[in-house]
């Protein structure tokens, strides 16, 4: 089963959306590959898109960050929320059907209260410069933890309601 099979692209984009306007985060729906599906994109912060612009600050920091959580939650089959590499939340979604792991909801992009960004990591993974990477952090918006918990559970729930339609 493929995710369009649950809903049609623009259904996917409409609830990245709607993840997005409830929580500040960014979302994205990924396949099994870790592939986002749609080419919806909202960017949060200013730090994350210099991240992704380089390629190995995309495949080092963003892409490992959401396959381990990925894997993670499909192992459990629940929501995981954990910071990638660079500091920032990051909370994904299984979507699971009849037992088979067929993608996931990502959402990231602020910073845990009381947390920050691993200047020297990103540095090194995408050698941007840290006087630059401390510029692009100055104005990051930060969630609590249990802000994070409640949109993990929106998350959840939304899946579900998808998953019990299909």
């Amino acid at each position: 089963m493929e995710l369009t099979d649950l809903l049609p692209l623009e259904k996917w984009a409409q609830l990245e959306n709607e993840i997005h306007e409830r929580s500040g985060l960014e979302s994205n729906v990924f396949n099994t590959d870790g592939i986002r599906i749609t080419d919806n994109k909202i960017w949060v912060n200013r730090l994350c898109p210099a991240i992704k612009a380089t390629d190995k600050g995309q495949s080092f920091i963003c892409a490992v960050a959401h396959m381990n959580l990925a894997n993670q939650a499909r192992e459990e089959h629940r929501p995981v929320i954990e910071e990638c590499d660079a500091g920032l939340m990051k909370i994904v979604v299984p979507i699971v059907v009849d037992g088979e792991f067929i993608g996931a909801v990502g959402a990231c992009g602020l910073l845990p209260v009381g947390g920050e960004v691993d200047a020297f990591l990103v540095n090194k993974m995408t050698d941007l410069p840290e006087a630059e990477i401390a510029s692009l952090c100055d104005d990051l918006a930060v969630i609590e933890t249990n802000s994070a918990e409640e949109v993990a559970q929106f998350i959840w729930e939304k899946i579900e309601a998808i998953v019990a339609e299909a």
